[in-house]
């Protein structure tokens, strides 16, 4: 039997998810944009998801805009603000995702930015204090942050970093992804000015995510050749993907209090079954503290790995499937670069856990054993 340890990568669509999008792959396959009926029936329903994915999210219908996923998301606010704003400084940090992280790198190669990187703790966890003297230095900045970190799961005051991007009049961008279905998220109450969200990190379907803009921050568009999206972004939508964004949002929401506690449960007896077996093995970034981190990440530091692939790939033919990272300190093969801010200790391995509904106790201890075989213990 496999045991699938990667929901932090994508997870398993919901069944509900699918049936919700069965009809607009089969008899509604109507062009949204086509005024007949067959058109005006899909509109409708694309309007009525868009409606519903707002309410959840506490933004105006017309703040809402789907596209592809979170990288596309991503790539449009950023280079949209940055051009629209006049912006020459963006302010970031080295550990977001590489959608965030190489689009700001190459505008600043282009010489159309200035890149600042805001400091972290030895954790990863942002230093606010700098973050602010970062803001005062620089007026007009571009802020991009993301909420929960998609290796380590360290979680970010997004609420304290959107008043001081407000104090300073700078534009405040969070990538969401990994955090929209795990925390409750208030666009109104956050006052971010642009977000990204992504329907396969939270088992909807794949090609499918969401972008927040506010209202009082409009940016250009980044596909042009036609008026979708209120002429946001050119190109026929994804009618089903649509539907199951909507869906499988809704219903992370309504679970949202008691898939908490349970992934909750699920990581504490992850670490407590780690322990007992390898008292070696400690936690990356804040992953280990059930407090301060989200509670479907657990990224584990193992000394002793020289190979970090081979210790995957072992995982992987045994049925066992996670993600990981490297120190590199050979700099001779590219490993993680969020791990790589955290500075391990040279021939220290990484394998992070990422766990959904779907996950049980005993996906944990077939992992705990087959990691012992590999180990050696």
């Amino acid at each position: 039997m496999s045991v699938y340890l990667d929901n932090a990568a994508t997870t398993q669509l919901d069944e509900r998810v699918l049936e919700a999008m069965l009809p607009y792959l089969s008899e509604h396959f109507g062009n949204p944009s086509s005024i007949h009926s067959h058109g005006r029936f899909v509109r409708s329903a694309i309007e009525k998801a868009r409606k519903q994915v707002a309410e959840i999210l506490n933004a105006a219908p017309a703040e809402i805009f789907f596209t592809s996923g979170g990288t596309e998301t991503d790539n449009t606010v950023i280079r949209g603000a940055i051009t629209r704003y006049g912006i020459r400084h963006a302010i970031t940090s080295k550990i977001e995702h590489h959608a965030v992280l190489h689009t700001l790198e190459h505008l600043d190669k282009e010489g159309i930015i200035e890149l600042h990187f805001v400091g972290l703790d030895r954790d990863g966890q942002i230093d606010y204090d700098h973050l602010e003297k970062l803001l005062k230095s620089h007026d007009n900045a571009f802020v991009s942050l993301m909420h929960a970190n998609n290796e380590i799961g360290n979680i970010t005051d997004i609420e304290r970093v959107s008043a001081l991007c407000h104090e300073f009049g700078a534009y405040f961008h969070s990538d969401t992804v990994q955090s929209i279905e795990h925390l409750k998220i208030d666009f109104l109450k956050l006052k971010l000015h642009a977000a990204a969200g992504s329907a396969h990190k939270f088992h909807g379907p794949k090609g499918i995510g969401l972008m927040y803009l506010n209202a009082e921050k409009p940016i250009p568009p980044m596909i042009i050749g036609g008026a979708q999206e209120r002429n946001m972004r050119g190109g026929t939508e994804n009618v089903a993907g649509i539907i199951g964004l909507a869906e499988a949002l809704k219903i992370a929401h309504k679970e949202l209090h008691e898939k908490q506690a349970y992934l909750r449960k699920l990581k504490e007896y992850a670490i407590g079954r780690l322990h007992e077996q390898f008292p070696q093995i400690t936690y990356n970034g804040r992953s280990g503290d059930l407090q301060n981190s989200l509670h479907k990440i657990l990224s584990l530091a193992i000394p002793g790995v020289e190979d970090n692939d081979m210790l995957l790939f072992n995982l992987d033919i045994n049925g066992i499937s996670v993600s990981g990272g490297s120190a590199c300190a050979s700099g001779t093969s590219i490993g993680s670069h969020v791990l790589d801010e955290l500075h391990l200790p040279p021939d220290t391995g990484a394998i992070r856990l990422s766990f959904s509904k779907f996950n049980t106790e005993e996906d944990i201890d077939r992992f705990v054993e087959e990691l012992g075989k590999i180990l050696g213990n």
